[in-house]
């Protein structure tokens, strides 16, 4: 039986990877160049949350002679940067022929693969081009003197010269991917086809030097703010635009970085490939429980200093699970979020009714909703609440999207939405 369109937030990527490959690498800069920046703080800049490849298609078979082209969303600038590349998933050692970055060809906006040639610069990694990623294991480009602002686009083309085998990465990208084969890094983008309007292969952050640093809020969520129903290529969800107010508050170096680490389809208590209400088949992009998250997606950032927690709505429409098993798992994140000393912020859940089939709503459901909301806005056990229910909801239909902010799923918030949703965030909570 072939996947109901109604889940187009994985039914999409499911389908393109079927055929393709991807990811990763790097090249250092002179020393003396990059030593010029001293008295500096490594600070991430962008990161996302990955997965194993499903179990069938592209991701799972993987990439062989073939070059992806990733481009990512920087949340703040700095004159040295690094990549880093993960195969936590990987099923073997993934072999990285050779890797590039550059900027974007911005007189050619259509063709969203193409680079400005005069900005392409090689990665390297311990001063080679190529590389062995480790199963299992990250890999950290070499430091390289690439000055970037805030809010920048960064093209990052990698290629993989034999088999990689199932491939780690982020499912839900809202974010043009290309592909071709052989080693393309160099190519301005004639070369490359488009693969996916879904994916980043094997990329899982870019850190930048910075005089100072306030640190990251890493967001932890679902594909509410992994970006659904935003707009495709536009960087309109929710954690993109709640970096755009950071920067208008603090327009310098005390501007902290926003890292999202949601992964569309996530549960708080459930595995990814379990399948859910309305025939919903799961798939392993969806990623672990959160709580087997914790170390990887936020612990492991570079300098995190607080996380907002934003996920639960899934284990009730999918799972059906109790308010009790929802909030004892948000509780124990909250718990361990602190004890790392990191700042802790939780989102209510927000209104679903009207979306997919009989039964993924129903008024039991909506009743364990309010029931974890309610707790939420009056425990007091984390450090703020964000009351995105309140924000999002019709005042005459509470259980429902305001018709403003839906994207028309019922479920993930248009662009409007995602303002919304910034914009409740209360920047002294953070204390950043």
């Amino acid at each position: 039986m072939s996947t109901p369109k109604r889940w187009h937030f994985v039914a999409a990527t499911a389908a393109l990877l079927m055929v393709g490959t991807p990811t990763v690498v790097a090249n250092a800069e002179p020393s003396a160049e990059v030593a010029r920046h001293g008295r500096t703080t490594w600070a991430a800049s962008w990161a996302t949350a990955v997965a194993r490849g499903n179990s069938g298609g592209l991701t799972n078979r993987g990439l062989e002679n073939q070059t992806i082209r990733n481009i990512v969303h920087t949340t703040v600038g700095g004159p040295v940067l690094r990549v880093r590349l993960s195969n936590m998933y990987g099923e073997q050692d993934v072999q990285i022929g050779r890797a590039t970055i550059a900027r974007p060809d911005e007189s050619t906006p259509d063709d969203l693969s193409d680079i400005d040639p005069s900005t392409l610069r090689e990665l390297t990694f311990g001063g080679s081009s190529s590389a062995t990623m480790n199963q299992g294991a990250e890999l950290l480009s070499d430091p390289i003197a690439f000055p970037i602002g805030d809010q920048e686009d960064l093209v990052v083309t990698v290629y993989y010269p034999v088999l990689t085998g199932p491939v780690t990465f982020h499912g839900t990208s809202r974010q043009t991917s290309f592909i071709g084969d052989t080693d393309l890094t160099s190519d301005a983008g004639d070369g490359l086809t488009r693969l996916a309007d879904c994916c980043w292969f094997f990329l899982s952050g870019v850190d930048v030097q910075r005089r100072r640093s306030p640190g990251s809020v890493v967001v932890f969520g679902d594909s509410i703010a992994d970006g659904n129903g935003s707009t495709l290529n536009a960087n309109k969800r929710w954690p993109d635009l709640l970096a755009d107010r950071f920067i208008d508050a603090r327009p310098d170096s005390r501007t902290p970085a926003v890292l999202n680490t949601s992964l569309a389809g996530n549960r708080l208590n459930h595995e990814g490939a379990e399948p859910g209400a309305g025939g919903f088949p799961g798939y392993n992009e969806l990623g672990p429980n959160a709580l087997a998250r914790l170390d990887e997606d936020i612990f492991a950032q570079t300098d995190a200093r607080a996380v907002i927690t934003h996920l639960g709505i899934n284990d009730i429409w999918m799972s059906d699970d109790s308010a009790e098993e929802i909030i004892t798992s948000l509780r124990q994140i909250n718990q361990q979020v602190k004890s790392r000393g990191l700042r802790s912020l939780v989102g209510t859940l927000t209104p679903y009714e009207g979306h997919g089939e009989p039964g993924v709503w129903t008024p039991e459901k909506e009743a364990t909703r309010q029931a974890v909301n309610e707790y939420l806005r009056t425990s007091k056990e984390f450090d703020g609440v964000i009351d995105f229910d309140r924000v999002l909801r019709d005042p005459e239909q509470p259980s429902r999207l305001l018709p403003a902010y839906d994207s028309g799923d019922h479920i993930h918030p248009n662009d409007a939405g995602n303002k919304a949703m910034a914009g409740a965030v209360s920047l002294r909570l953070l204390g950043l």
